[in-house]
């Protein structure tokens, strides 16, 4: 499962990293980067294959257009590549609409003696990085459209299985556009995706305030110091 995640940049780092543009009236209503401790609910930029040339804001948590409550979202913040075909709130999604969603780093817990410790795992050089997405347009009973996202996860690469049982579905650079290309067949678009190579990761001990959704600051960010105020150093 992946809950959490960062994304520390500024929309123009966006811009030039992914060589597309914001709308003008997205940046003016919702204003979210930088954001720390980006959670499911939160608002949150995506790329998707009906508009590869500009992010877009799309809340965090799939409502299928089908659904009657969108409580369903809570629900829906996560997708596993291994079953997402047969699940039929994502079933036509991997068909007919997939999304990039950016992101600087994500958080996870690994079980400890006595509770869980959350570690931040960003790519080695802190660049922008993309996990496979899917969305969904949803028309509540007020007739507004609501638009959604659920991420795609996989199985842990050998940095993440020492860490949790599950890790998001970054992409490559090369497969970003691949993963839009709504003409490649689901089945073949998923087998695109394998876990991210773990040298290329670097994973770090940060504050367990992290677990709070109302903590958002730089702090979060920062390798957690025990006590003595050493740090505890990085896993890989």
């Amino acid at each position: 499962m992946c809950g959490r995640s960062s994304l520390n940049k500024t929309e123009k780092e966006l811009e030039a990293r992914f060589q597309v543009t914001f709308y003008s009236e997205d940046q003016e209503r919702y204003h979210p980067l930088p954001n720390f401790n980006v959670a499911p609910t939160h608002m949150h930029p995506v790329i998707t294959n009906a508009d590869p040339e500009h992010l877009r804001y799309f809340q965090w948590g799939l409502i299928p257009y089908w659904a009657k409550d969108a409580k369903i979202g809570y629900k829906m913040i996560n997708a596993r590549i291994e079953t997402a075909l047969e699940k039929p709130a994502f079933k036509q999604a991997v068909a007919k609409r997939r999304c990039l969603v950016p992101f600087d780093g994500f958080y996870e817990w690994q079980k400890i003696p006595g509770g869980k410790q959350p570690y931040r795992i960003t790519l080695k050089e802190e660049a922008i990085f993309s996990v496979a997405g899917l969305w969904e347009q949803w028309v509540a009973p007020d007739q507004e459209t609501v638009f959604t996202f659920t991420l795609l996860t996989q199985p842990p690469n050998q940095l993440m299985e020492k860490i949790h049982n599950r890790m998001p579905a970054i992409l490559l650079p090369e497969q970003e556009k691949l993963w839009l290309d709504i003409d490649i067949p689901p089945k073949d678009a998923l087998q695109l995706i394998a876990p991210y190579p773990d040298d290329l990761l670097r994973a770090y001990k940060v504050d367990k305030r992290v677990g709070k959704v109302s903590e958002n600051d730089a702090k979060l960010l920062e390798e957690w110091k025990d006590n003595n105020g050493g740090r505890q150093g990085t896993l890989f």
